[in-house]
């Protein structure tokens, strides 16, 4: 729990978080320890999970993956086994970013990086079209983003 983290923690996960390739010695001098508690620091936080991984955030666009698209999906009928199955098939398709289970008009909702609309249009039809236990759909296209932040807010 966060109770547990002095605020040197907070303060190494913070910078960790706006820049992961902090060695240990940069990370030192930023709070002012020496390198061998602050190695030890780092490595509890991972053992106790507070940190899941370190990643490259990548261009979407660069990459030719720049239309991105948030589908609100709706199941036929709400039973466990259909839930299941959405759950189970959105971790094997690499489009789909993430999925949540939210309360409301829908059931889950995913955020989808694509090529373009057509592309959308294919893997509606194709991906997400064979899903039997889907009800309904409703994608929103994003027209500009105005915030990305991977980072959580640590007090």
């Amino acid at each position: 729990m966060i109770q547990d983290l002095d605020e040197v923690d907070l303060k190494i996960l913070r910078r960790l978080q706006e820049n992961s390739r902090l060695t240990t010695k940069e990370l030192a001098a930023i709070v002012h320890l020496s390198q061998t508690p602050v190695f030890e620091r780092v490595k509890r936080l991972e053992r106790e999970g507070y940190i899941k991984k370190y990643m490259a955030v990548l261009d979407a666009e660069k990459l030719n993956r720049g239309f991105v698209v948030f589908c609100n999906v709706s199941m036929k009928q709400h039973t466990f086994e259909n839930s299941q199955r959405i759950m189970e098939a959105v971790q094997k398709i690499p489009e789909i970013v993430e999925c949540y289970n939210i309360s409301g008009e829908y059931d889950f909702m995913l955020k989808i990086y694509v090529e373009n609309m057509k592309h959308y249009q294919e893997f509606v039809l194709r991906i997400l079209g064979e899903l039997d236990c889907i009800g309904s759909l409703n994608s929103s296209f994003v027209l500009g983003e105005v915030k990305n932040s991977h980072e959580l807010p640590l007090s």
